[in-house]
Parts: C-alpha cells; sequence; structure tokens
C-alpha cells in the first residue's frame, strides 16, 4: 500500500512552501487509494506551541486535504532511543564533544584551506579516559557515522542522484541536551509506519542521502524520494523574508479560496497548465510527480486574485445560501441577489458591500458637468419599489427629455444611483435596491 506522510515542525504556522510538500504527499495516496498520515514534529520541546498544531489541522482542513491518521514524535521518543542504542550497538554512533564554537573554528579553518567544511571525526580518535574527562565538563551529543561511500537513488523529479558521503558531516542525531535531531526521528518514523513515497524540497538532498544510510542501518526500506523546486517570488527573488505574510490563514484571511490556493499549487512548476479545478478528484487526476521540473518555481499571490474569483462566480447559491441570510438578504430575494452579484465580487466578502448599497443606496458620484442633468434626471425617477424594467424606462425618458444617449446617458446615472463605475446591469440592480436612491 502506498503511505504517505507530511511533517510540519509545530512551531509556526503553515506557509504556502509547506502547502507545496502536503499537497503533492496527499495527492499520490489519495490518486493511489493508499494511506495519508499527517505528523506532527515537536521534539523541540521549546518552540513547539499546541497553538501551532492546532493551526496546522485547521488550516489542511480548511483545504480539504484530510488525514487518515495523527502521528505526534513527541509521544514516540522510546522508539527514538531505541533506534539509537541499536545504532551504538552496530558501531555507528558515536560521542562527540565540541562546542558550537569550536566546530565554528573548525569549519573557518577547513575553508580557510580551501577545503570543504566536513566534521573531522576527531572524537572518534578520543580514548577512554579523554571521554570521561570531556563528560565531567560538558554533555556530549551524537553523530551517525556514516560509510564513506556513494549514496544513490533515483529521484521522482531531480532523476539519478549521487552523493559522495565523504563530503558531508556525520549528521548529529541527538544534541548535547538530549533532544533527538529531525534526521534520526524521521527515519525511525518512516520505517516504522512504512511510509512508502516521501516528496520534499529540494533544500532536503542532503538529508535524504545521510537519512538512507541510518534507514539501511536500522534494517529498513528505502521508501521512492522525490525533492521539488522551492518557491522564489514572482521576480525570482527569495522568498525566505515574506513568508510571513504567505501563511494560509493569511490567504484565507483575504478571502482565497481553497480550490483557487489549490488549483495553482497542484500544477505549478510542472509541464502541465494551471487550470480551476472544481474539487479535489479533479486536482488528483493527471497528478504526475514526475512533470515536475527542478528549477526554482516563482509563484505570485496576484494569480489567486482571479481565480478566486472564477471559484466564486461558478458557486452555486446553496453553497452561499448561509452567508447571504447571515448579511440579513430577505429570503425571498437571497436567489436573486446571488445572481446579480456572482460575477462582480473578487472575494464572498465583498458580497457584503453590495448588500449594503441594494439596503441603503449608494453614494452618489456626480461630476460637476452632469449637475443638472443628474438632478434633472432624478425628478423623473418612477416612485419605488422598481424592477428589472424601471431602467429602461427611466433611462428612456431622460433620454427624451434631455437629448442625452450612450455612454454620456448612462454612465453618469450609474455612477449617481450605485457610486461606481462598474457591476451588475443596471436593471438587475434597480430590481434590489429597497429604498428610493437619492443625491
Amino acid at each position: 500500500m502506498t503511505v504517505t506522510r507530511f511533517a510540519p515542525s509545530p512551531t509556526g504556522f503553515i506557509h504556502i512552501g509547506n502547502l507545496r510538500t502536503a499537497l503533492f504527499n496527499w495527492m499520490i495516496a489519495r490518486k493511489a487509494g493508499g494511506t495519508f498520515i499527517l505528523r506532527l514534529d515537536d521534539t523541540d520541546r521549546e518552540r513547539s506551541k499546541q497553538e501551532y498544531a492546532d493551526g496546522i489541522q485547521e488550516d489542511l482542513e480548511w483545504l480539504g486535504l484530510t488525514w487518515d491518521r495523527i502521528e505526534r514524535q513527541s509521544e514516540r521518543l522510546d522508539r527514538y532511543h531505541a533506534a539509537a542504542d541499536e545504532l551504538r550497538a552496530k558501531g555507528r554512533f558515536y560521542e562527540a564533544f565540541e562546542t558550537p564554537t569550536e566546530l565554528d573554528l573548525k569549519r573557518k579553518k577547513q575553508l580557510n584551506m580551501g577545503r570543504p567544511p566536513v566534521y573531522d571525526r576527531a572524537a572518534l580518535a578520543l580514548s577512554d579516559d579523554d571521554k570521561a574527562g570531556l563528560r565531567a565538563e560538558r554533555d556530549p551529543h551524537w553523530r551517525f557515522l556514516l560509510n564513506q561511500e556513494r549514496i544513490e537513488w533515483a529521484d521522482g523529479i531531480l532523476g539519478d542522484i549521487s552523493i559522495d558521503a565523504a563530503s558531508v558531516s556525520d549528521p548529529v542525531l541527538i544534541r548535547g541536551d538530549g533532544q533527538v535531531l529531525y534526521t534520526l526521528a524521521s527515519v525511525v518514523d518512516d520505517t516504522e509506519m512504512g511510509v512508502t513515497h516521501i516528496v520534499r524540497g529540494s533544500d532536503h538532498v542532503t538529508n535524504t542521502a545521510t537519512q538512507i544510510q541510518i534507514i539501511e542501518a536500522l534494517g529498513g526500506q528505502q521508501p521512492a524520494f522525490a525533492h521539488h523546486s522551492l518557491l522564489t517570488g514572482p521576480q525570482g527573488e527569495a522568498l525566505s523574508k515574506r513568508l510571513g505574510t504567505l501563511s494560509l490563514r493569511d490567504f484565507r484571511a483575504a478571502g482565497i479560496e481553497p480550490m483557487a490556493l489549490l488549483s495553482l499549487m497542484a500544477r505549478l512548476g510542472s509541464s502541465q497548465p494551471i487550470e480551476l479545478r472544481s474539487n479535489h478528484d479533479e486536482l488528483i487526476e493527471g497528478f504526475d510527480i514526475s512533470q515536475f521540473g527542478s528549477a526554482p518555481t516563482k509563484f505570485d499571490a496576484e494569480d489567486l486574485k482571479p481565480l478566486t474569483a472564477r471559484t466564486v462566480a461558478a458557486m452555486p447559491f446553496e453553497r452561499v445560501k448561509g452567508e447571504i441570510a447571515a448579511l440579513g438578504v430577505p429570503d425571498a430575494i437571497a436567489p436573486q441577489f446571488w445572481d446579480v452579484v456572482h460575477d462582480n465580487i473578487a472575494t464572498r466578502a465583498d458580497m457584503a458591500e453590495w448588500w449594503t448599497l441594494f439596503r441603503d443606496g449608494g453614494v452618489a458620484v456626480v461630476a460637476d458637468e452632469d449637475r443638472d442633468f443628474v438632478a434633472q434626471a432624478f425628478g423623473m425617477l418612477p416612485p419605488w419599489p422598481y424592477d428589472r424594467n424601471t431602467w429602461g424606462a427611466w433611462t428612456g425618458a431622460v433620454k427624451d427629455a434631455t437629448g442625452r444617449k450612450g455612454k454620456g446617458l448612462f454612465m453618469p446615472l450609474r455612477l449617481a444611483v450605485t457610486g461606481r463605475a462598474r457591476g451588475p446591469e443596471m436593471a438587475d440592480v434597480m430590481a434590489l435596491l429597497q429604498r428610493a436612491p437619492h443625491l
């Protein structure tokens, strides 16, 4: 069975980059009829917060990316320590005692000598007495001993990958304070949970190389890996400084529709065109991870606005009936109200402005040169209530009385009635007005 996972750290809210990873893994599982696991990587006790864990689940539910089960790494610490013991027994786990300052000095020295900043494995040369003396001064951290050979795999996006393990530092798996780090916890979880496919950002390629050796050392089965490109801004700029404004909850607050967001992210960076989808099944149909490229992918939040407007315009009345009722629109005219406004709003929240206009009347906008004309025209308004014939009858009478026609006739009256240069057909507007317009 196909098993995938999305493993965010509850140290912040999901941003657009996280969504790409979550969506790809979700679609792979759903397309294969497999299992999608939400795994909260919450071993960092200081930074992990329940509000973020709740927020992650709320954002995924908003998008309809449901999971089959949820796991929390904080509840699996015994499994990671058991794995650490197994690695120790196999001679693949060793204590190291360098402080961050000492490691930084080593890296700088290597760089100055034109060498790659790879850990020199000095800790392996320590005697038992040396280790005992150092333990009295500081807590050790634990490193995984890499076999210095080439690590190879067929990546679902990047193609064949080959990394020389000698060019990579032995990864720290447990910190001096005892915290189990991502690299070990992730391998143990993926192995024990039977994860078959892992899609994540290309910044994890080196992590994947080391994790493959850890998987093998623990007797696990290597999953299929795919590393998607990282997102940039519309001009190719790094998104890292803007992620605070690109969280999913920010998009939700701005009125962006879930299917607009999913439609864009499900194909962005692939050879397939971006098309608005109406449901999750359409998203999954035709999805193929191999059709995504390795080049950085440009993301422009502005692209979500027209997709959202089209999503809203296609919604049936029943979908928005409750929201319309909450605005105070009478049930008798609610379907008519939606028919009139759905093509003239960017988000569902924009319905409120139109209802305010229909209920209270617009704020008239009258140019100086049209002031006398508009005053004369308003003096010819028939008594309220109006219907769809009112606009034609009124403008026809004004045309006969003033000689105005075309844009010179219609635009000043539209602006005077609604305060807007654009909007629904004025015949429909007049029929929905709850009172006579006034200057």
